[in-house]
């Protein structure tokens, strides 16, 4: 047993991670209502399990290996689809919403492949990628808060291309790493 994890899977931390998990259908049902106030408090409370189920697992040694996996499942469920329900209301460009959700669908056919190859790798996210996830949860925040709003219009462009520019770079680092690993298998042969 590692003894940075715990051999409990059913635990605090995991329970919010599911949680999270489980608002996604609520937040989405919102959103396609046009409730975006409603939204936004149900986007706020799966951030703020968010944080809780690290600084708990953390705190009392509560990290499993199901919660490292499920934590960043929790995350990309919930943001791509704020980025898809965002773009089919038109309060972002659907172009950002295919960026997002690309990089996303990149990510996840990398782990395929190495699995389906057994590749050895190991799931951690890069310094880009924890910022392009704190850039994109800014940008829900701020665009269901006030979508259009006059004095926040040059705020939200701002965080659009940020966003955008941010998202590409994770992806592409995704995929120089992956390049990496592949290449890295086939000269140790």
């Amino acid at each position: 047993m590692n003894p940075e994890r715990s051999d409990r899977a059913i635990n605090v931390p995991n329970i919010l991670t599911l949680t999270r998990i489980l608002l996604t259908p609520l937040f989405v049902i919102l959103l396609l209502r046009n409730q975006l106030s409603l939204a936004l408090i149900v986007f706020a409370v799966a951030g703020i399990s968010d944080g809780l189920d690290g600084l708990i697992a953390r705190w009392f040694n509560q990290r499993t290996i199901l919660g490292a996996y499920l934590d960043p499942v929790a995350d990309k469920v919930m943001l791509v689809s704020a980025f898809v329900c965002l773009a089919i209301l038109g309060i972002i460009p659907d172009w950002l919403a295919v960026i997002v959700l690309s990089r996303d669908i990149l990510i996840v056919i990398g782990i395929a492949i190495f699995t389906l190859t057994e590749k050895k790798f190991r799931i951690r996210p890069s310094l880009v990628s924890k910022w392009t996830t704190a850039a994109q949860t800014v940008m829900v925040f701020v665009f269901l808060m006030a979508p259009g709003m006059d004095g926040l219009l040059t705020v939200q462009h701002l965080l659009l291309w940020a966003t955008a520019a941010l998202t590409t770079i994770s992806g592409l680092h995704y995929v120089y790493i992956g390049m990496n690993i592949l290449q890295q298998v086939e000269e140790n042969r």
